[in-house]
């Protein structure tokens, strides 16, 4: 056979198969890195990583970035801050004026009820004037007069005590100066026993309502001593006419 050494026992084996190409083998070989030791390197680049490039241009930006952020959240603090010192004085003021708004309509309600309380006591004195006055000229003589004395003057207590505990309490004139805060003077008269401007009488009580004024004492007031006698009005008179020194 022209150019077959192949011996007779081994089996023929095509050329074509297992053939390497290469150019192939050349081409990759070159875009492989190569480590410091002339070998190939083949480590994979790590996973999310850019170019060596592109990675070297970001790393300066970092701190000024941080820089940026830190501003940006101090800005927010301030403003976060003066907003809460606004909100604290709106509360402030809001719980003052509350407060005050409270105090004024217990005050006016106050006033509201001690005015109604001094009406209607009012409208009721003259009933005790008058059951006063009765009781000081009664003279029940006979028993069944004086039993029914005895009932009026329990009726007349009773209404005494109400007022009492209502908090109306009378006055106490008789000898006391004369103030126009509490009494109204009717009569003026010389007196020997009392000097100028004392109360010699009372006319018609008066009342307090837990120490407010409910209704003036009607009363006498004394203008002290009167003129000396006759001499010293003779002392003071005109000549009469027609008389000649």
């Amino acid at each position: 056979m022209t150019g077959d050494n192949t011996p007779p026992h081994e089996e023929r084996i095509d050329p074509r198969e297992g053939a390497v190409d290469a150019a192939r083998v050349e081409e990759l070989l070159e875009t492989l890195p190569v480590n410091p030791d002339g070998g190939p390197d083949v480590t994979p680049p790590a996973e999310g990583t850019g170019a060596p490039d592109a990675a070297a241009a970001a790393t300066p930006e970092a701190p000024d970035g941080g820089a940026d952020r830190v501003s940006q959240l101090e800005a927010e603090l301030a403003a976060l801050r003066s907003e809460n010192e606004s909100l604290k004085g709106q509360y402030m003021r809001i719980a003052a004026d509350f407060d005050n708004f409270r105090k004024r309509q217990s005050r006016d309600k106050e006033d509201q009820r001690l005015h109604i309380t001094c009406t209607t006591l009012t409208e009721i004195l003259p009933v005790v004037d008058n059951f006063d006055r009765a009781r000081q000229q009664l003279n029940p003589q006979s028993e069944e007069a004086q039993s029914l004395h005895r009932s009026y003057q329990n009726l007349y207590k009773q209404l005494v005590d109400v007022f009492k505990q209502l908090g109306v309490s009378p006055m106490r004139v008789e000898g006391e100066p004369f103030d126009p805060s509490l009494h109204e003077a009717v009569l003026r008269e010389p007196s020997e026993e009392h000097p100028e401007d004392v109360v010699i009488e009372e006319l018609q009580r008066g009342y307090h309502l837990d120490g407010r004024v409910l209704r003036h004492a009607l009363v006498k007031v004394s203008m002290g001593p009167g003129p000396a006698g006759g001499s010293r009005s003779d002392a003071s008179a005109p000549p009469s006419e027609g008389t000649s020194d």
